[in-house]
């Protein structure tokens, strides 16, 4: 077996776990995946937290809470993910956004499709009314 000479890990360690984790992510939730790249990385050793989060193509700081996670002795969740995860809406971030996506397009929007009439149910409405 050939080592490389600056770890001591056989060469081509790096591209038989992205192999490992591109035919096995598809099949795991977040949660699992963290677990599975924290069980890598700690049976590597020094520099294994790196060199996996390099073969599965996430952040180091990934890797290292699911080592924490393996080392923590955590049950299992409920969920999938932690509380407050996941990309926020953009109307919380954003709150005029709403507003501003609406004035552009209150102008051509009154009513309800009518396809009967050819067009909108509404749009005469105002003249009906008198």
């Amino acid at each position: 077996m050939i080592r490389c000479c600056d770890t001591g890990r056989p060469e081509g360690i790096e591209a038989a776990l992205t192999s490992k984790f591109e035919t096995l992510f598809p099949h795991l939730d977040e949660r699992q995946g963290r677990l599975a790249m924290a069980a890598e990385a700690r049976s590597l050793g020094h520099g294994g937290i790196r060199l996996v989060a390099r073969a599965a193509g996430v952040r180091a700081g990934t890797v290292s809470c699911g080592v924490a996670e393996l080392e923590s002795g955590e049950g299992p969740l409920g969920l999938v993910s932690r509380e407050g995860g996941g990309r926020k809406r953009l109307a919380d971030l954003h709150p005029g956004l709403r507003p501003a996506l609406l004035a552009l397009v209150e102008p051509d929007v009154r009513g309800i499709r009518c396809r009967h009439c050819g067009g909108r149910r509404n749009r005469h409405a105002g003249s009906l009314q008198s």
